[in-house]
């Protein structure tokens, strides 16, 4: 009896490999923007519709947040957490190529919601900062700052590029938008990244070296990551192209390590509990 010749398995080329890396860090993010959703409405929701504002205080690591007698503020604060929750739900949709592929209407709208809420996030980030604070600002007021400027300039360029109907310069510009309107979420995804492998290195609350890094770290390291992806893709190096898939690999090994603690500690959060 004779068997069949087993047919060699074909290895899979470098753009493939990148191609399915970038897949890989766009699934563990939609499930990490998802799940960020979750706990902005369970966590901020009910508080802001209640007007219990003094519940914030129980995340110990939130800046600027609840400021007693301060109704506008804390409504601007308020407001401004609940637009990172349209940010995590409509900039997720927004980024999938099928959605874009099987309704692009919805994907036009939902991108037109997309930009003002961006717009609009940055607008209220940049009046928390630059308002409410009556004593010397400090270097994450900077850091906060030039995230808002590059959600500003990024949102300009993407809406622009889609009214020129440039699709192909457009979607890099979305993409930039869609990183650092989403600095939020990095910010504590990365935070409890080094809270877990730095043993608490450099961290004193807000004031400590390390939080102050990444308040700048948590929008420049995801653009940092996205560029080296979009040239290792128009690259003809093989090289470039696996080097730029084990960075983005080892990015998102990092992502789902950090929104798998974080989503835990929301949950306490979301029940009662403080962080």
């Amino acid at each position: 009896m004779t068997t069949a010749p087993s047919v060699p398995r074909k290895r899979l080329t470098p753009d493939q490999i990148l191609v399915r890396t970038a897949g890989v860090w766009l699934a563990v993010a939609l499930i990490g923007q998802w799940l960020f959703l979750a706990y902005i409405a369970g966590f901020y929701g009910p508080s802001t519709l209640t007007g219990d504002f003094e519940a914030w205080s129980r995340n110990r690591m939130l800046h600027n947040a609840y400021k007693a007698g301060d109704l506008i503020g804390n409504l601007t604060f308020g407001a401004h957490a609940l637009l990172a929750g349209v940010i995590a739900f409509g900039g997720a949709l927004q980024v999938m190529p099928q959605v874009r592929a099987r309704w692009p209407k919805f994907h036009r709208w939902n991108g037109r919601v997309f930009l003002i809420t961006a717009v609009s996030l940055s607008l209220t980030g940049l009046s928390l900062i630059w308002l409410r604070k009556p004593e010397p600002q400090e270097l994450s007021s900077w850091a906060i700052t030039g995230n808002a400027v590059l959600i500003l300039a990024f949102a300009g360029l993407a809406w622009r590029t889609a009214r020129a109907r440039d699709f192909v310069a457009h979607r890099p510009w979305a993409l930039r938008l869609y990183l650092v309107s989403n600095a939020q979420w990095f910010t504590r995804v990365g935070f409890v990244v080094w809270m877990m492998f730095s043993r608490g290195l450099g961290l004193k609350g807000v004031n400590g070296t390390a939080f102050l890094i990444w308040t700048f770290g948590c929008y420049l390291l995801p653009l940092a990551v996205l560029e080296l992806y979009l040239r290792a893709r128009d690259s003809r190096s093989g090289g470039v192209k696996l080097t730029a898939a084990w960075v983005l690999g080892v990015f998102t090994v990092l992502m789902a390590i950090g929104t798998a603690v974080f989503s835990f500690v929301s949950i306490q959060i979301v029940n009662g509990g403080t962080l």
